[in-house]
């Protein structure tokens, strides 16, 4: 690092936990982020601030005047803009020294396999259980750990799902998938503002720390916040041996 990123980074060098090695990690690292709405605004502007060297934003929607009262890396003049592609813009006007790749479609089959492939850390960002659960197959199958977080009314879930850690749950552990899986939207149901937040800077957090190695993640646990009594619950997260997604991870360990 250069003066000034030395400078710029000093408040995380001066974290014993952390220091020039660990930023120097974050450089180096490469996160890929699945949805730049509610969630993901939060997680990539701290992602980017922290100095993570290379992050992908996937996301095929547009920018809705709705959008703008919880999205927060959005702006009024970016309204009928790719989302991903005005997340971008936002990151490298807070740190032009990441670069930002940006998938502006809803990610999924070989470019979602490629994607998560090259990536360190996953953060899934994203507001539907059919990308969710694409999004997991594909990190256990590339063995790569993935942030989850969602959000709806005053209600948010946090969880790490790190197929590299020996009894480590899938996200199709907590929540199989089938074939009537509803669609709970924000446009349908309303969300918090500051909600979004909370979690986006929690998962960011998440990331941030399995980059660096340090801490304890949330693998195996599932944090709840009721954000109208301000109220978290913390739950032990078994693997099922007889998941479809990572039970032969189960059996190969």
């Amino acid at each position: 690092m250069d003066d000034t990123q030395l400078l710029r980074y000093s408040r995380h060098i001066l974290l014993n936990e952390l220091g020039v090695e660990g930023q120097e990690k974050f450089r180096g690292a490469r996160v890929l982020l699945v949805g730049t709405g509610g969630l993901g605004s939060p997680a990539s502007l701290y992602l980017a601030a922290s100095g993570v060297g290379h992050i992908t934003l996937c996301d095929g929607d547009t920018v809705d005047l709705t959008n703008l009262q919880r999205q927060i890396a959005l702006r009024t003049a970016d309204i009928g803009r790719n989302k991903a592609e005005a997340t971008r813009d936002a990151l490298l006007a807070i740190n032009p020294d990441v670069v930002v790749d940006v998938v502006a479609a809803r990610v999924s089959g070989s470019t979602l396999e490629e994607r998560v492939a090259a990536a360190d850390v996953v953060l899934d960002c994203s507001d539907n259980f059919s990308t969710r659960h694409a999004v997991n197959r594909a990190c256990v199958r590339h063995l790569k750990p993935l942030v989850s977080g969602a959000a709806i009314r005053f209600d948010a879930q946090i969880a790490v799902f790190d197929p590299r850690k020996t009894g480590s749950p899938c996200y199709e552990c907590l929540y199989p998938e089938t074939a009537t899986d509803e669609e709970v939207r924000c446009a349908v149901m309303g969300v918090f503002s500051p909600l979004v937040g909370i979690v986006g800077a929690t998962q960011a957090a998440e990331a941030l720390k399995l980059l660096a190695g340090m801490g304890q993640s949330l693998a195996g646990r599932l944090l709840i916040l009721n954000a109208l009594t301000m109220e978290w619950q913390q739950l032990t997260l078994p693997q099922d041996p007889h998941c479809k997604v990572c039970g032969s991870l189960s059996a190969a360990h």
